[in-house]
């Protein structure tokens, strides 16, 4: 599990190394056992007033998609100090006018073993149509829960870090 004095650090440390004007603000540093996730805001296209849905939708994927290709190098530039220094793969994503978009990042295999009932629960999204594979289906799951449970997985997180300090004023802490 990763504290949250170690999620600071790494937050701070990108804060510090990302060049000035990258993004209009760092929105989110995320971090798990194989990945550190960085996503920042940039500028909104400048469309005119009445500008379709559609062409909206275009400005913002051609905005997200120039700023992907104009600052790949800086990126992976900073992304090496990084992997070097926490030992993680560092992957990129922005937010523009609402949209966020993750650019290639890490989808690790996880192994699990489930009994019949929960691969019944997978079978049948697949007979459905949701997903093409048990693998699929399992990841779907995973992106529901994810969705509808943020303030439980918050409040867990926030009990993982209260056991982290209670464990590091322990005995065995020299």
């Amino acid at each position: 599990m990763i504290t949250q004095e170690q999620r600071d650090k790494l937050r701070g440390w990108f804060a510090g190394r990302l060049p000035d004007g990258l993004f209009e603000e760092l929105v989110e540093v995320t971090v798990d056992r194989e990945e550190v996730t960085v996503i920042g805001r940039i500028p909104g296209p400048g469309l005119a007033d009445g500008a379709s849905d559609a062409e909206r939708e275009a400005a913002v994927q051609g905005r997200i998609q120039e700023f992907r290709e104009r600052t790949r190098e800086t990126r992976m530039a900073v992304a090496r100090e990084a992997e070097h220094q926490f030992r993680r793969k560092v992957s990129w994503g922005v937010e523009c006018a609402g949209q966020r978009a993750l650019f290639t990042h890490v989808a690790a295999p996880v192994m699990t073993r489930l009994r019949q009932p929960e691969r019944e629960v997978l079978d049948t999204l697949i007979a459905g149509g949701v997903a093409r594979s048990r693998s699929e289906a399992l990841a779907w799951c995973v992106r529901l829960v994810q969705r509808h449970t943020d303030d439980w997985l918050t409040e867990l997180r926030d009990s993982l870090e209260h056991v982290e300090r209670v464990r590091a004023q322990g005995p065995d802490t020299d």
